[in-house]
């Protein structure tokens, strides 16, 4: 995954300016359509579809990964090609994003599901 504008700067000042950052309380995965680029464009609607709220591993070696199976039921028809991780449930900024490691098509009512591990997170 690559990581946002937004979160590189947070992450610069905070650690090299000493500039205060208060981290989101929970973080939200969303699924795209398309590639996000920096803004998180290009995330899906329709059915049931929400960003589900993820828990992470503890990191080590500048990497980590889901520590839950994320599961979207009831979903819209659409092939899916990209995630990305945010920092509120709705609007909010968005902190990485990546591509899937192949395109997904789901059909209208389909369950998809990310198993616990399948979404890593690094900073190198």
């Amino acid at each position: 995954m690559s990581i946002s504008n937004y979160a590189e700067n947070k992450i610069l000042d905070h650690v090299l300016r000493n500039v205060a950052f208060t981290s989101p309380t929970s973080v939200y995965v969303s699924l795209h359509s398309a590639d996000p680029g920096e803004t998180g464009a290009n995330e899906i609607s329709g059915g049931s579809y929400v960003r589900k709220v993820a828990a992470f591993t503890a990191a080590a070696s500048g990497a980590t990964e889901t520590s839950a199976t994320l599961t979207w039921s009831d979903m819209p028809a659409v092939t899916l090609t990209h995630v990305a991780i945010w920092d509120a449930s709705t609007a909010g900024n968005c902190l990485w994003v990546g591509a899937l490691s192949s395109a997904k098509v789901v059909n209208s009512g389909d369950t998809f599901q990310m198993a616990a591990g399948d979404l890593d997170v690094t900073l190198d």
